[in-house]
C-alpha cells in the first residue's frame, strides 16, 4: 500500500522518537541512570541535551506552525529549572514530540512544500524542518549513547574493554 509523504515522515519521526529501536531517542535515554542524567562530562549533561531536545520541539513547531512567539529566552525558566526531574523533563520531551508529531499529522503532501518562519530567522519548507527535527533526535540519541557508556565504562567501540 502507497504511503504519502506526510505518512512517511510520521514513521521515520516515530522511529527515530521511539518505536523500540535501539538508535531511538527514548531507547537510548531508556539506559541513563538518574545519577548520569545530572553527572556532567566535559562540561555537559544527559539532563541539558534532553532538555534542549523538548525545548527545540516546542520552538520549532510554535514558529512552524503557531504564532512564533516561543523563542529560546523565553524557555530560560524551563531550561534551567532546579525543581524538575528526570522523568519531569522526560514527560516534556515527550509532549513536545506530541505537539510536533500532531503538527505534522494534520498536513497534506502539499503542506511539506510550504514555507514556514524558524527561530534564527528567514523560512524553510516545512519539510526541511520536520527532517532538521528528525535527524536532531537521531544526533542527540547516539550523543547520549557514548556520554552515557562513557559514564557507565561501557563504551566498547574499537574493541576497548571495559572498565573495571
Amino acid at each position: 500500500m502507497p504511503q504519502t509523504a506526510v505518512q512517511t515522515l510520521l514513521f521515520l519521526m516515530d522511529n527515530a522518537f521511539e518505536n523500540s529501536r535501539p538508535h531511538s531517542l527514548l531507547s537510548n535515554l531508556g539506559t541513563v541512570t538518574a545519577a548520569d542524567y545530572d553527572r556532567e562530562h566535559d562540561g555537559r549533561s544527559i539532563r541539558e541535551m534532553v532538555r534542549h531536545l523538548a525545548a527545540a520541539k516546542y520552538v520549532y513547531n510554535n514558529f512552524a506552525f503557531e504564532d512564533a512567539s516561543m523563542t529560546w529566552p523565553t524557555m530560560q525558566d524551563r531550561l534551567f529549572a532546579t525543581d524538575k526531574t528526570m522523568a519531569d523533563d522526560l514527560e516534556w520531551l515527550r509532549h513536545g514530540q506530541q505537539v510536533l508529531r500532531a503538527s505534522l499529522a494534520a498536513l497534506d503532501d502539499a503542506g511539506l512544500l510550504t514555507q514556514r518562519p524558524v527561530h534564527m530567522g528567514g523560512t524553510l519548507e516545512t519539510r526541511n524542518i520536520l527532517s532538521i527535527m528528525i535527524e536532531h533526535d537521531l544526533y542527540h540519541a547516539g550523543e547520549i549513547n557514548h556520554l552515557r557508556a562513557l559514564m557507565q565504562g561501557t563504551d566498547y567501540w574499537r574493541g576497548r574493554e571495559p572498565k573495571t
